[in-house]
């Protein structure tokens, strides 16, 4: 399985203070994945900056999709850009684009014919159960509405790269757990999926999943199969072994 994504000793530091990401090595394989979990203020978002192209490293290289992205052009990084689905944690619609227009931008950014557009559009937004929301414009949605939109948005064109951000923080449950679904679907499809979330439940919903932990900036768990806080009745079972 080949990587899609290698950083190595990588860090990030915005203005004169101090670094926000610290010595990242780590890598990305093609068709996994990845839970990026840790505390409020760890560096997640700035970690998916990188990773959506947002930002570039203050030291280190990242390589994607074969190329060093430090030394990349900057005429390069649009193609590698259409690579990429994002799910931003505000969501950012273009707030004069119907919901349907806002899902098929990606698609008629890279060029798809205008007749083959409308039923996979169509389709997304009735998985996340928008169908009669087609033509509202974002500031007519509510927050959930909002964040799926920006989700269908996000994998119409199955990206090779998928990042998210907590992108169930204004779902319920049960639309939570359908969107979760949705990106093991895409990644059982051959994308990479990496889900930035403080929501422990949702850990243990994809088996196979990877996780990796920051810390203060730095990576604490980058390769390590995926853990979760053991169900009561395990810690019960332990218990009894125990005695």
């Amino acid at each position: 399985m080949a990587n899609i994504v290698q950083f190595d000793n990588v860090g990030l530091r915005y203005g004169t203070g101090a670094e926000t990401l610290s010595d990242l090595s780590f890598s990305l394989m093609r068709g996994q994945f990845y839970f990026l979990t840790g505390p409020s203020g760890a560096g997640k978002t700035s970690l998916l900056k990188l990773l959506y192209l947002s930002q570039r490293p203050s030291r280190g290289q990242i390589r994607m999709f074969g190329e060093d992205l430090v030394t990349a052009r900057r005429d390069r990084l649009p193609a590698f850009r259409r690579r990429i689905g994002v799910v931003f944690q505000d969501f950012q619609l273009v707030p004069h684009l119907s919901a349907f227009d806002n899902v098929a931008l990606p698609l008629r950014v890279s060029g798809v014919d205008e007749r083959e557009i409308a039923a996979p559009v169509r389709e997304m937004l009735a998985w996340v159960g928008l169908e009669d929301r087609a033509s509202a414009r974002p500031a007519t949605l509510s927050g959930g509405e909002q964040q799926r939109v920006a989700i269908a948005r996000a994998v119409i064109g199955r990206p090779d790269l998928l990042v998210a951000d907590e992108p169930t923080g204004n779902v319920d449950p049960e639309m939570a757990q359908r969107l979760l679904h949705l990106f093991d679907g895409l990644n059982r499809l051959g994308t990479t999926v990496v889900v930035a979330t403080h929501d422990l439940h949702l850990l243990s919903r994809i088996g196979t999943a990877q996780m990796m932990r920051l810390d203060r900036g730095r990576l604490s768990d980058p390769t390590g199969a995926l853990r979760y806080p053991p169900r009561p009745e395990d810690r019960s079972n332990a218990m009894k072994g125990s005695s």
